[in-house]
């Protein structure tokens, strides 16, 4: 399943009314944690291509990125995963805790 990227908050509330489940990830492309970070993500992206996957660059879009914290209430980092369910957030996890086993793991909990 191709991965959105999210470049305002309609888009966003688009893509999680579309899906039961979906994993978000905001991306720092000038941050090394955020770059290792990354790379799991690629990892569960490459592991689990059936998951519907958003994807924020939070320095292209910063007002997205602060908007989706104040939209669904989970405060904002970066890096970032956020699992929602039913449009809403069941899970999320950020800094060097993302790795690809931990994002699977939420998914085969919560997100399928």
């Amino acid at each position: 399943m191709p991965q959105t990227e999210i470049h305002d908050l309609q888009s966003f509330r688009q893509a999680i009314a579309a899906h039961q489940a979906v994993m978000l990830f905001k991306h720092s492309p000038i941050c090394p944690t955020s770059a290792a970070a990354h790379g799991e993500w690629r990892d569960f992206r490459e592991q689990r291509p059936d998951v519907p996957t958003l994807f924020v660059d939070v320095i292209a879009d910063r007002a997205v990125a602060r908007g989706l914290a104040e939209e669904c209430g989970v405060a904002h980092q970066s890096p970032q995963a956020i699992l929602f369910r039913g449009g809403e957030p069941v899970w999320d996890e950020s800094h060097h805790k993302l790795t690809c086993a931990s994002l699977e793991q939420a998914w085969d909990r919560a997100g399928s």
